[in-house]
């Protein structure tokens, strides 16, 4: 009997899924509720397990393939192969075909593949290659980096061996699931195999004496790339010894991005170097927002001693009481945010075409400055947060942006964002719609400044805020009653934190 493995059903709003990871291949024996495969969907990655004991079938569905809510991945034959449930012709074909075409089912090789990007994204560029083609790699070792117009991915290494051939150099362009390059499985020992991308001859096609090949199995050299000094070309022991003597270099870079040239004017000295996908999609964004939204900024200040003498009666115990999380400032403004935010709703809008979307959620984006360019990660549901879990999730994905550790779904989704231009000593500046969103607040550097107290000059550690908003959806009025809003909650914290 034959039990079929479906993929789940998806809720409404997901249309379809990618299949990611088998866990399992034809033929091996499953047990009742072991993990099969995983499913990605754009929200979420779905696990099917086994339905009973048994062998399984042959997978109509292979990595990266789209399948859709309930459609048939694979069978189990139940009670082991002597009880095999017959697959279709075409099926069975696919199977073995797969089988026979696949380099990981052999055991030798294995395709390293460009990660599977979200809807959102429809490409990426080769950033850096940290390995060369017959360099040894050990299983999750970082192999090569991916650069997408959001977020830097880390592809590891499937498993212990020898890097094989690098399909894509650094600088090209790869879609989702495409095969970049090989490992092969047993170290070194493993010959390299030359893709058919870059090459029309290979190992196999080289003339080479007897000696000379298996010297070069033994050293994972590839013959393709060594030119014989004997007779027509013949690849002798000693050209492969040299091979092996000289350090294997790392694929060239495009011509965009090698070392950029420097040229000499007279005593000046000018370097030209290519934009990153990354910036180039910071500054498209940057100018749809200046172009496309009727963006306007509201200034005002606060008084930060409050919150000044609040954090240093207190800082030592908060920190001792939330297991070493300090208490810094960025908590109080997110916090005073969302106070505010509960009170004008149109500023934790968003735009949709011809639509205003009113979110009853308080996704609070928090701008980080990275080597590779500015990141907004996004604190979830920030309404239902502490002070301690506001400041330790800070913490943790602004030491992730700065090393690319953030994913996609971590920086989209916001409904309203925060930047801080004070860390780097900026004093004002009207920060830049994050689209969709309506509205931005910036923040700026702690300036002792005298002020009027009372008829008294005192003082006063002032900071300059700005609220950055869209007109089309907010209006004026609005805009200035929650910067309002935010300067009284600080000048009082004790009204946000006991919630009046």
């Amino acid at each position: 009997m034959a039990n079929e493995i479906k993929a789940p059903t998806f809720p409404e709003s997901v249309q379809d899924g990618v299949v990611a990871t088998w866990h399992k291949k034809a033929g091996d024996t499953v047990s009742r509720d072991e993990l099969l495969v995983e499913i990605e969907t754009d929200k979420v990655v779905l696990e099917v397990v086994a339905s009973a004991d048994g062998v399984l079938g042959a997978i109509l569905k292979n990595e990266g393939d789209t399948v859709l809510s309930n459609e048939v991945l694979a069978s189990i034959s139940e009670g082991g192969a002597e009880d095999g449930a017959e697959v279709p012709a075409a099926a069975t074909e696919s199977a073995e075909a797969e089988t026979t075409s696949s380099p990981a089912a052999s055991g030798n090789s294995i395709e390293i593949k460009a990660p599977t990007f979200p809807e959102s994204v429809q490409d990426g560029t080769i950033a850096t290659w940290h390995k060369a083609a017959g360099e040894a790699v050990s299983r999750d070792e970082l192999i090569v980096e991916i650069e997408t117009d959001k977020v830097v991915l880390e592809v590891v290494a499937p498993a212990d061996g020898a890097m094989g051939a690098i399909i894509k150099g650094e600088g090209d362009t790869v879609q989702s699931g495409e095969v970049i390059a090989s490992v092969n499985e047993g170290g070194a020992a493993s010959a390299v195999t030359a893709s058919p991308a870059a090459s029309d001859s290979t190992s196999s096609d080289a003339v080479a004496s007897p000696s000379a090949r298996k010297l070069a199995a033994e050293k994972g050299i590839d013959l393709a790339t060594i030119s014989g000094t004997e007779k027509n070309g013949l690849i002798s022991k000693a050209d492969v010894e040299k091979a092996a003597s000289t350090p294997a270099a790392k694929p060239a870079a495009p011509a965009s991005q090698a070392a950029a040239p420097i040229v000499a004017v007279g005593n000046r000295i000018e370097k030209r170097v290519p934009m990153t996908r990354l910036r180039k999609r910071i500054a498209e964004r940057l100018l749809e927002a200046t172009s496309t939204t009727a963006m306007l900024t509201t200034f005002n200040e606060v008084d930060m001693g409050p919150v000044m003498d609040l954090r240093a009666k207190y800082k030592d115990l908060f920190e001792k009481s939330n297991n070493g999380v300090r208490l810094g400032f960025m908590g109080f403004f997110v916090k005073a945010a969302v106070e505010a935010l509960k009170k004008f709703p149109a500023i934790n809008a968003s735009i949709d075409g011809d639509d205003v979307v009113y979110h009853g959620y308080h996704d609070i984006g928090v701008a980080v400055s990275t080597p590779k360019g500015l990141v907004v990660p996004v604190l979830r549901n920030a309404e239902e947060m502490g002070l301690a879990t506001v400041e330790s999730t800070i913490r943790d994905l602004g030491l992730r942006g700065r090393d690319g550790k953030l994913s996609i779904d971590e920086m989209t989704g916001g409904t309203f964002t925060i930047t801080n231009g004070g860390v780097f000593g900026s004093l004002l500046s009207t920060p830049i719609l994050n689209l969709p969103q309506t509205a931005i607040l910036g923040m700026h550097k702690i300036q002792e400044r005298p002020m009027a107290v009372n008829g008294k000059v005192e003082i006063r550690p002032m900071m300059y805020l700005a609220l950055s908003y869209d007109h089309r959806v907010v209006d004026g009025k609005e805009a200035v009653q929650f910067l309002v809003a935010i300067k009284d909650l600080l000048e009082d914290p004790a009204r946000f934190l006991l919630e009046i």
